[in-house]
């Protein structure tokens, strides 16, 4: 089960791909706090003076003045830092890219989807994934998150 008010912080230079972020989350049966920063720069000094870190980090590979990469190894030898749940966020499909974040310590990836509802069932998946009890990192099978099995519940229904 996904927690009341899970924060959220992503990381991603895109506005659209932001925007669209935040619109299929509202989408979700969930409530959430959402926070985003556009550069590897700023998620750092953003993770740095946070008195209370996010419950999950989404991140992009691909971001100007400090990328995801260099930003994933910063995190992952920051041991203050090193809990944090951190999501790859990312239009990249390579291979090499795949198995080198899942190397430095990555929970999942997911490749940005074109589709809306499919974008829904990621994110979905995803935080269901990482809310998990005893949640452990992920063998390189079930590194990629899909959403190919992912049933969103529905809303409930407005009364008035």
């Amino acid at each position: 089960m996904i927690p009341a008010n899970i924060r959220i912080l992503l990381a991603d230079d895109d506005q659209a791909d932001c925007l669209l972020f935040k619109l299929a989350l509202e989408a979700l049966p969930l409530t959430a706090q959402l926070s985003v920063v556009h550069d590897g720069e700023q998620l750092m000094e953003t993770l740095q003076a946070s008195k209370k870190l996010p419950d999950v980090l989404f991140l992009d590979l691909n971001m100007p003045r400090k990328n995801g990469f260099a930003s994933l190894g910063e995190i992952k030898r920051n041991t203050g830092l090193w809990d944090l749940p951190i999501i790859i966020f990312s239009t990249t499909s390579d291979e090499k890219a795949v198995k080198s974040v899942f190397r430095d310590a990555a929970y999942y990836y997911i490749r940005k989807p074109e589709d809306f509802s499919m974008l829904k069932k990621v994110l979905y998946e995803a935080l269901l994934l990482i809310s998990m009890p005893n949640r452990s990192m992920p063998n390189q099978e079930n590194f990629v998150i899909t959403g190919l099995h992912t049933e969103i519940p529905e809303l409930p229904l407005a009364k008035g």
